[in-house]
């Protein structure tokens, strides 16, 4: 996607161009709200971040001028919540994706917040700014030599039967270990005996979860996944969703015309009037099976603390936890050191 450019000044006075996208996306790369809400809304106070390219390290200026939404991606949204009022005072409107796994047990997730806690922040957040715009994620499903789909589905339902007031929708993806080096590489180092998924045990853990979901009545999707799981009731999502962009935030024209949707208000002829969206919003930047619209993410890799052990996004424990002592040290600036 080819952001609209602007001309932004930075801290120290210098004049410098930036992508001004009107979608933020924070962040498939590092848990922003557990671990940087504080950084993150002192730089869209400031207009602009400074972010690194992934692949060649070249560092590129994002202005939050034409921003309309931003999608909040984290384990733990707690810290983020004290800060929404500041969105909705400058009109920016937000939806999360909040993953609550349960691998209390297994410790998986070390410095993740115990999931009783997980559940009670999910439900502060949906209560205060409407279940609608809180996504439940079980990401990823993980099979181990303990973990069998039975043991899987006994985790989600404890928690979808405390959460089905408080969000609509439950998104899920397998552990797809093989494709993703890293993952191997730290389910390894950590002695994790995991397993793949095949399509038996693909099918098995669908047809349970649509059986749990006549108690619940969300809507299920699975993320970036090739198997078709209709017959469940379980479709193809897009985290970034367009869609869900429209039937929320129809009112914000700005938001609406980047999207390339057309609405009609009602007339003497047409007392609904109508919604047409007049381009696919794909971005084709992303996995071949994964359905998401334009966005800019501004996270980083290799500067999230959770440690999860199946973590794609860090090579290492190590540099994870130095880059996250080095923002700590210099928390008003750039994730790691800088502006």
């Amino acid at each position: 996607m080819n952001w609209s450019k602007t001309k932004i000044q930075l801290d120290n006075g210098q004049s410098i161009d930036a992508q001004a996208p009107a979608i933020i996306s924070a962040s498939r790369s590092t848990d922003i709200p557990a671990f940087y809400s504080d950084w993150f809304f002192q730089r869209l106070k400031a207009g602009y971040v400074k972010w690194k390219n992934p692949f060649n390290g070249v560092p590129l200026y994002v202005s939050f001028k034409n921003t309309r939404l931003i999608v909040f991606w984290s384990k733990n949204h707690k810290p983020l919540i004290k800060h929404l009022d500041y969105l909705d005072e400058k009109n920016i409107n937000y939806y999360f994706q909040f993953t609550l796994n349960d691998y209390d047990a297994e410790k998986f997730e070390p410095r993740v917040p115990n999931v009783q806690a997980r559940i009670e922040t999910f439900i502060e957040l949906a209560e205060k700014v409407g279940k609608e715009k809180v996504i439940w994620r079980f990401d990823p499903l993980i099979l181990t030599d303990k973990i069998g789909v039975e043991e899987l589905l006994r985790k989600v339902e404890n928690i979808g039967n405390q959460l089905k007031n408080h969000t609509d929708k439950l998104v899920f993806s397998f552990a797809d270990i093989k494709i993703y080096k890293k993952v191997q590489n730290n389910l390894r180092n950590n002695s994790i005996p995991y397993q793949e998924f095949n399509e038996r045990t693909m099918n098995e853990f669908a047809a349970g979860l649509q059986r749990l979901n006549e108690n619940w009545h969300f809507e299920l999707a699975t993320c970036a996944e090739q198997i078709p799981l209709e017959k469940y009731g379980i479709a193809h999502n897009k985290c970034v969703d367009d869609d869900l962009m429209i039937r929320l935030f129809s009112h914000d024209k700005i938001l609406m015309d980047f999207l390339g949707v057309k609405i009609t208000p009602p007339n003497i002829f047409n007392q609904n009037g109508n919604i047409e969206k007049k381009r696919n919003n794909k971005d084709s930047g992303q996995r071949e099976f994964c359905g998401c619209a334009f966005s800019k993410d501004i996270g980083e890799y290799n500067t999230c603390p959770h440690l999860c052990e199946y973590c794609y996004a860090n090579v290492s424990k190590d540099i994870a936890l130095r880059n996250w002592g080095l923002h700590k040290q210099n928390p008003n600036n750039e994730m790691i050191k800088g502006e």
